[in-house]
């Protein structure tokens, strides 16, 4: 059997941050390897006109971490975003959408999860260390951790097979309320949403699709292979029902 193909949307540069006069699209390679260990192949998905064509002969979708949302209440002074590009947050919008109409399973981590949440009407907390006065700092260095603790029950503590891990941390937006079709499966010790899944009894309920705030494609950990490995493991899945 073939190994599933998983598509990962690039990111956009539109603001010269490479080289002025240009737009690059571009990836962390972090991704890409991940899903190579799980066995899945990755394709990248530059931004274009139909998400839906870039999205045929591909088994899975993967919406990696990214750039800022922007804020839905006034900052205080000298906080800056850096805000995803309009066309990009269209585009991977769009690629969720019809992802989703075809069934695929989804894997956010971080932007990803956030415009996951986004797109089934949840909100966000755009800035934590001003927004939530009681959060813990999320913007870690590269080798700190924190706990998170995972719902008993939940689609992700079954692939995980436990209720709390140790992750890295890189953000500092994040999940405030989650829609109507999503619910929060894991929370850090201040309340942060972690992670998210599709609500059981949704339409979409028959789906594979987690959201995690965390970088497992940076932590070379059980935890991080099993993730991993649960989601090629669907998206092989899902594949071969449709052939």
């Amino acid at each position: 059997m073939r190994r599933p193909r998983i598509g990962i949307p690039l990111c956009l540069d539109d603001r010269g941050r490479w080289r002025q006069g240009r737009r690059y699209v571009y990836a962390d390679a972090s991704y890409a390897q991940a899903i190579d260990r799980a066995q899945g192949v990755p394709f990248h998905l530059p931004i274009q006109d139909d998400p839906g064509a870039a999205l045929e002969g591909i088994d899975g979708l993967l919406i990696p971490g990214g750039d800022d949302f922007a804020s839905d209440r006034p900052l205080p002074e000298g906080v800056q975003l850096e805000i995803v590009p309009p066309q990009q947050r269209a585009f991977d919008t769009a690629l969720f959408w019809a992802a989703t109409r075809h069934g695929l399973p989804i894997l956010g981590i971080c932007y990803g999860m956030q415009m996951m949440a986004l797109a089934r009407q949840g909100t966000l907390e755009p800035h934590l260390p001003s927004s939530n006065l009681q959060a813990n700092a999320h913007r870690l260095e590269a080798s700190e951790r924190h706990r998170v603790g995972i719902q008993a029950e939940s689609e992700l503590s079954r692939i995980l097979d436990c209720e709390e891990i140790e992750v890295n941390s890189l953000h500092h937006q994040s999940v405030r309320e989650t829609g109507p079709g999503h619910r929060a499966v894991a929370h850090a010790p201040d309340g942060i949403i972690e992670a998210i899944e599709v609500r059981a009894g949704h339409t979409a309920s028959k789906t594979w699709e987690i959201g995690v705030q965390w970088h497992p494609e940076k932590l070379d950990e059980p935890a991080s292979d099993r993730l991993f490995g649960a989601f090629v493991e669907a998206c092989r899945a899902s594949a071969e029902r449709t052939e």
